[in-house]
């Protein structure tokens, strides 16, 4: 199957994903400057959100970039991703309405934590989709920054179940802050299978 479709509708849902989170950014009431300062932490939970999704986004488009077609369980796999990333409205959402409470911030580092698992299964459905000598397969390798970033988000559950959601928070934003920095695997092996 073409993977057009498949890649249409990801960035329409990550689109949508997006527009319902800025949603949760109330204007404030007051004209003046300080009335924003109320609003940081719900801008800065936005800021973090949106940052994955942005991430989710980009190494999904550069490992479509490097798959020609896509099976039925590609597809079923791309829409469990989307499906994780979809709770992220709600589950930012939860933790603007409770000041960094513990189980909203356990939830939101759940939601992470099964976004990058379901991120994982893409992967390897693609990779067995397109063959253990693909440009895709190559590129993944061991994944050191996919596995870190699993860590992280369980770190940041623990944290959070264990009464200290304002740590787990600061956690939760490593992997962001880790991500942020353009993962060129996948750009380094296309290059070079094109020199050949």
């Amino acid at each position: 199957m073409h993977k057009g479709r498949l890649e249409a509708f990801t960035d329409g849902v990550m689109a949508i994903i997006i527009t319902v989170m800025v949603l949760d950014l109330h204007v404030p009431h007051g004209n003046a400057l300080a009335d924003l300062l109320g609003l940081w932490p719900v801008f800065l939970s936005y800021v973090l959100s949106f940052t994955y999704v942005g991430i989710y986004w980009n190494n999904h488009h550069h490992m479509f970039q490097v798959s020609s077609t896509v099976s039925g369980a590609v597809l079923w796999a791309n829409l469990h991703l989307l499906f994780w990333l979809s709770l992220l409205p709600f589950t930012t959402g939860w933790i603007d309405e409770n000041a960094l409470a513990r189980w909203p911030v356990a939830l939101f580092g759940f939601d992470l934590f099964m976004a990058a698992i379901a991120y994982f299964l893409l992967q390897h459905a693609l990779i067995v989709h397109q063959g253990a000598r693909s440009i895709i397969a190559r590129a993944v390798g061991r994944d050191a920054k996919g596995w870190a970033s699993a860590l992280l988000y369980l770190a940041g559950i623990a944290l959070a179940v264990a009464e200290l959601p304002r740590l787990a928070y600061a956690v939760l934003w490593l992997p962001a802050l880790l991500w942020v920095i353009p993962d060129k695997r996948i750009e380094c092996v296309a290059e070079k299978a094109g020199e050949e």
